[in-house]
């Protein structure tokens, strides 16, 4: 009998050692730091109808860009990431989607630039300080996904949490969060300065 105990004592030892519990917690936190992200994005998507408003106030005639804005929000809210089914896909159309978003807004930003009495406006400086918010809250949202990944992705891939995941589980590695296309060119530009 005691031979036994200590079987099912050492048993357990191996199990809690090899990624048992350890698994499926990585891919609960890749979950919450996947929502987390798309909490951010959301946020951000619900100041831009009221940046959207103050600018017009100021500077109607830059409908185009007015435009631009909303159709990039409306499109970005349409791409959902379902975090059960995970794919690259999934992950590039939802990335293009708040690329297209964040150019929009750059634009616009530009725009703003251009009306004195609009970047003295209260509320547009609050609106832009969020929206400058919300982008640093993107980064560090964005930061914890990809860190949660990549130690879901060790536990799944790396022995010997990898056999337990093949025995018990049968994971495939998550596809990580990569720079768009835009944002790569963007990357390998050096930015400029003017003094004048």
């Amino acid at each position: 009998m005691r031979l036994k105990q200590m079987s099912l004592v050492s048993l357990v030892f191996i199990l809690t050692g090899c990624g048992v519990q350890s698994i499926p917690k990585a891919k609960n936190s890749v979950e919450a730091s996947l929502a987390e992200v798309t909490n951010q994005y959301k946020r951000r998507a619900d100041l831009i109808p009221n940046l959207v408003k103050t600018v017009k106030g100021y500077a109607s005639h830059e409908k185009q860009t007015l435009e631009a804005v909303v159709n990039a929000r409306a499109k970005a809210t349409q791409v959902k990431v379902d975090p059960s089914k995970l794919s690259a896909t999934q992950i590039q159309k939802f990335q293009a989607s708040q690329g297209e978003l964040s150019q929009a807004l750059g634009r616009l930003m530009v725009v703003a630039e251009r009306y004195p009495n609009l970047k003295a406006d209260q509320n547009f400086r609050d609106l832009q300080a969020q929206l400058e918010g919300t982008e640093n809250r993107i980064t560090v949202a964005r930061n914890r996904y990809i860190e949660t990944i990549k130690r879901f992705n060790d536990l799944v891939g790396v022995f010997p949490t990898n056999l337990t995941n093949s025995i018990f589980f049968h994971y495939e590695k998550m596809p990580q969060w990569s720079v768009s296309e835009g944002e790569a060119e963007a990357i390998k530009k050096a930015p400029e300065v003017d003094f004048e």
